[in-house]
């Protein structure tokens, strides 16, 4: 995608190689020309990069803003551009929960967060057995006890099969959902801390499958398990 920016403070041709060196450095832009007399910059880049890091990339006397596109709508498609595998699987997960619903009398949300739970672990760890050694390297980097204990990325595919399974038969319900928050609230404290340092590394929940970033989005996911495990402890 190509976009053009105006950018101010540029007075002559050292600023012009200033700005598009620092362009430049950013990750996915692959091509910027500029321009002191229109007081532009064209951005060619691989994926939508938001106008605050460009911001953040130049040196203070520049300002970016832009010309001829929505920063928002930009970034909205960027989002869905990048999440769409886990936004495609959350919506096949809900709907096909939902469907097991309609053919009760009522709505068991009980037996709805099982199913859903049953889904989540199973497919998950569908794509971290596609590539088991792409996904161990991935999360050691970022789980604490991963980190220490590098077989446990490898184990940890396996335990989600085991959870996926116990939720599907209804397996000693109480041990499975224990098993489950603690895994879980164990596996978000590196993601917390990789999403507030605000490291770029890429999230291991698709395994090496997708190259998806560690984001709030990966919280909200352990965070969902956390909840539905712990509500369902707390109602047995």
């Amino acid at each position: 995608m190509v976009h053009e920016y105006q950018v101010d403070g540029m007075t002559c041709e050292s600023c012009e190689a200033r700005v598009k060196s620092a362009l430049l450095s950013i990750n996915n832009i692959t091509k910027v020309e500029v321009s002191k007399e229109k007081k532009s910059a064209t951005i060619t880049m691989d994926k939508h990069v938001s106008l605050s890091d460009l911001q953040a990339a130049l040196p203070s006397k520049y300002k970016i803003s832009a010309m001829n596109h929505s920063e928002t709508a930009e970034q909205a498609k960027s989002f869905l551009e990048t999440y769409r595998p886990i936004l495609l699987i959350f919506g096949y997960l809900l709907g096909l929960t939902w469907l097991v619903q309609l053919t009760n009398e009522t709505f068991d949300s009980m037996q709805w967060m099982r199913h859903f739970m049953a889904g989540f672990f199973l497919v998950f760890s569908f794509f971290k057995l596609l590539n088991l050694k792409g996904f161990a390297d991935s999360y050691k980097m970022y789980d604490v006890v991963a980190k220490r204990f590098p077989a446990w990325a490898y184990l940890y595919a396996f335990i989600e099969i085991g959870l996926g399974i116990a939720f599907f038969i209804n397996f000693q319900p109480f041990i499975t959902n224990c098993i489950a928050f603690v895994v879980m609230s164990v596996s978000i404290i590196g993601v917390l801390k990789t999403v507030l340092n605000k490291k770029v590394i890429q999230c291991a929940c698709l395994g090496a499958v997708f190259n998806l970033p560690m984001s709030v989005v990966t919280i909200i996911e352990d965070a969902l398990m956390i909840l539905m495990s712990g509500i369902m402890l707390f109602i047995l």
